[in-house]
């Protein structure tokens, strides 16, 4: 490893996923044991998703979720990874996280998108005047940094009703996208941004450099602040790292074809057969996910961080295995060096 090289911290991203043979409560279960191991390996925020109509993802309500994982961690950011906004009243998302900063004071993170987070059918039931449009999802974020600011602007709404609870401190607020139009708003509102390459593995460096280039400083920023989230997958060996990427690989492509399913078995990868079509698909994806043994990782990322010019990437890492998911988060902050805490749950919940 390179000592001069920049300290790089690590996040993890966890949409809570259902394992073969496991159930939503389990899938629950296992979020709360990586958050735990997350807190301890030092690790630096642990952000959790919103899926909606799956049977492949638990995580629904990260707001709820995140008030759960706070009483099991000590020093961790938490975060919404993120709150799909156009859902929800800004007025009610704000309330939401403000008590989740009153509860928990400098670890809440406010990630947000505009993306469904599901189907469009899903996406009616939960706010059926949702448009999708981008003037509405501005007029939002505008909504939500008044009410967190308690901005009394006259003649409008933000002159009457304020967002409870009153708190000394507010959560950090992120926009979340896979494409660069997000980036182009979380620069002109002053929001930090995250990219998602694990959803789309090409244009994040651009994305990451506009958002730079047209920054404009707000009350809660002072500078842009980014990062990208990744698959990854870490195995002490490469025929491991393999295994893994494999089973990774069929995932993406099932979803790519609109076939909803447990992550795969690795009887299921075995008995796979790709087709030439199916090798096109896996070339696109490659970008989406970073494997190998913790060497290899390593070096990947470093190149990761550079090429986006950040200091922090996200870790996205689904198995069909729990342990192997858990031993990927425990070799990549070894290969980081990342400092572990001493965690005492008495200290947790005092």
């Amino acid at each position: 490893m390179n000592s001069a090289a920049p300290k790089l911290r690590l996040n993890v991203l966890d949409q809570s996923p259902i394992r073969p043979g496991s159930t939503p409560r389990e899938a629950l279960l296992e979020t709360v044991q990586l958050a735990r191991l997350a807190d301890r390996l030092g690790y630096t925020r642990f952000w959790v998703s919103e899926h909606h109509n799956t049977h492949t993802l638990a995580g629904s309500t990260p707001e709820v979720l995140i008030a759960h994982l706070g009483g099991q961690t000590s020093r961790i950011r938490l975060g919404s990874g993120g709150v799909m906004l156009p859902h929800y009243s800004a007025l009610k998302v704000a309330e939401n996280f403000r008590l989740l900063e009153a509860l928990f004071p400098g670890r809440i993170d406010l990630g947000m998108g505009r993306a469904p987070g599901g189907d469009r059918l899903t996406a009616h039931a939960l706010n059926p005047s949702n448009t999708f449009s981008e003037q509405d999802f501005v007029e939002q974020l505008l909504d939500l940094q008044a009410y967190l600011r308690d901005e009394k602007v006259p003649d409008t709404i933000h002159e009457r009703v304020m967002a409870a609870p009153q708190a000394a401190t507010s959560p950090e607020l992120w926009l979340l996208s896979s494409s660069g139009q997000s980036g182009l708003f979380a620069a002109h509102l002053g929001m930090a941004f995250s990219f998602a390459q694990f959803i789309n593995g090409n244009g994040g460096p651009a994305a990451v450099r506009q958002y730079r280039e047209r920054f404009r400083p707000s009350r809660e920023l002072a500078a842009p602040l980014a990062n990208v989230a990744v698959f990854l997958l870490c195995a002490e060996t490469e025929e491991k790292a393999q295994e893994l990427r494999a089973a990774m690989d069929l995932m993406l492509l099932r979803f790519g074809k609109g076939e909803r399913g447990t992550f795969p078995t690795p009887a299921e990868v075995a008995a796979y057969r790709f087709t030439s079509e199916d090798r096109a698909h896996l070339a696109f994806n490659r970008n989406r996910v970073v494997s190998g043994t913790p060497a290899q990782v390593h070096a990947q990322l470093r190149e990761m961080a550079a090429e986006y010019g950040v200091d922090e990437i996200t870790a996205v890492t689904i198995t069909a295995s729990f342990e192997d998911r858990v031993r990927s988060y425990e070799l990549l902050a070894e290969v980081f060096e990342l400092a572990p805490v001493a965690v005492e749950l008495e200290a947790m919940l005092a």
